[in-house]
């Protein structure tokens, strides 16, 4: 549920650099469309999934309105989190949706979603995740038990290319994934130095950030199996509200559990079933430790972490950051030369930090510039596309 304390201000751990702001104004960019098709698309979506009534609908149809023809309104007074979206949407109430930079207006747009159908209200609809039945649809499709037990190679890229199931993404696309498997499409790969820094790592903890739900948390559990075996403490962090169409809440980390308990016979070395048995075992004996916080849903980079959480980062030896949303906020959803340095773009992170991430935005660093100049001479949307990705790894402060 929503947090009743989020605090509006707190201190900023660094400044974003000096790069220009990913805006939604500009027609002919992705940002654009995400705001003029994904989202009202969206809304119809979850209004066919649900029985709702004449007042979510009626909520539904308003903000549909809204943010196609504007102007930006606040929150209703009374929601717990009132405060805190008026201070941070302050400089764009009463204009166009088209004049929020993009992150705010996403992060906005699902907040407002979730008031519409009555999710944080008291009442039928209150705590029922309006993305319920896409997830659950997207998780039934994971497929089967394998014979062959995976390496931890196949687990890093099953992490990396479960990113594509991204419901907001597959909206845009059909509901069809962009091609890319087996390493395939890795513009930038960094495995063997990600596997040094998690080796040097132990014992932890390891903060692991995860995005999706469906079959990409359910890649994100088999590999923390993996880091668990390998002799470190994990600590996944996963939204505390839905947001972003199958962002991973607690409840969807315990649906992907149950999936893959049901996948075979643990007895016979299962790695779903098996997988699932010790991940249990970890969380009650404490190596593993499923969280959240209120700042994962703000519409803020990374470096606006609060106090509390630059604590929990610098406690730890490594933090893994999964998707195209947490890279986004790891650097700033800002215009970066794709040359640009990713390691030195992160020193501000008071830990080591990795990404596994398919590219389904415009913000990227650290490619090499042939990869770079091709890309951008031979194929236009190649940022957008979902057909490429990148484990990249960051530098110890």
């Amino acid at each position: 549920m929503i947090p009743v304390d989020i605090p509006a201000r707190w201190p900023v751990l660094a400044a974003e650099p000096d790069l220009p702001r990913i805006l939604t104004a500009e027609p002919q960019e992705y940002a654009h469309a995400v705001l003029a098709e994904r989202h009202p698309a969206l809304i119809e979506q979850v209004r066919a999934a649900h029985p709702y009534g004449p007042e979510q609908h009626a909520a539904l149809d308003a903000l549909r309105a809204e943010i196609t023809g504007g102007p930006v309104a606040p929150l209703s007074a009374d929601a717990p989190d009132a405060d805190a979206w008026r201070v941070w949407t302050a400089p764009y109430l009463g204009g166009s949706w088209f004049e929020l930079p993009c992150l705010i207006a996403e992060a906005f747009f699902y907040r407002r979603l979730l008031e519409a159908v009555g999710y944080v209200r008291p009442g039928v609809w209150q705590g029922v995740d309006p993305f319920g039945p896409a997830k659950a649809a997207e998780l039934a499709a994971v497929q089967g038990a394998s014979d062959r037990t995976p390496t931890r190679e196949d687990l890093l890229l099953a992490a990396v290319w479960g990113n594509q199931a991204d419901l907001g993404f597959l909206l845009d696309h059909g509901g069809r994934a962009a091609p890319g498997d087996t390493g395939e499409g890795l513009l930038v790969d960094e495995s063997p130095r990600l596997w040094e820094a998690l080796a040097a790592a132990r014992p932890g903890p390891v903060v692991y950030v995860a995005d999706n739900a469906g079959r990409e948390i359910t890649a994100d559990l088999l590999l923390v199996d993996r880091l668990l075996a390998d002799g470190l403490s994990v600590v996944l962090h996963v939204k505390p509200s839905p947001t972003f169409v199958s962002d991973a809440t607690v409840p969807d980390v315990v649906a992907a559990l149950g999936a893959l308990s049901a996948r075979g016979d643990a007895a016979r070395g299962d790695a779903g079933s098996a997988g699932a048995g010790r991940l249990r075992a970890a969380a009650r004996d404490g190596a593993l430790a499923v969280r959240t916080h209120w700042f994962w849903t703000t519409p803020f980079s990374f470096h606006h972490l609060p106090p509390d959480l630059v604590a929990q980062v610098r406690a730890s030896r490594f933090v893994l950051l999964k998707g195209d949303l947490n890279y986004r906020r790891v650097l700033g959803d800002l215009w970066w030369p794709p040359t640009a340095d990713f390691a030195a773009a992160t020193t501000y992170l008071p830990a080591p930090v990795g990404v596994l991430r398919t590219l389904k935005s415009d913000v990227v660093a650290g490619l090499p510039a042939e990869v770079a100049g091709r890309l951008e001479r031979d194929e236009p949307g190649w940022r957008t596309s979902g057909r490429y990705a990148v484990i990249q790894l960051g530098q110890t402060p």
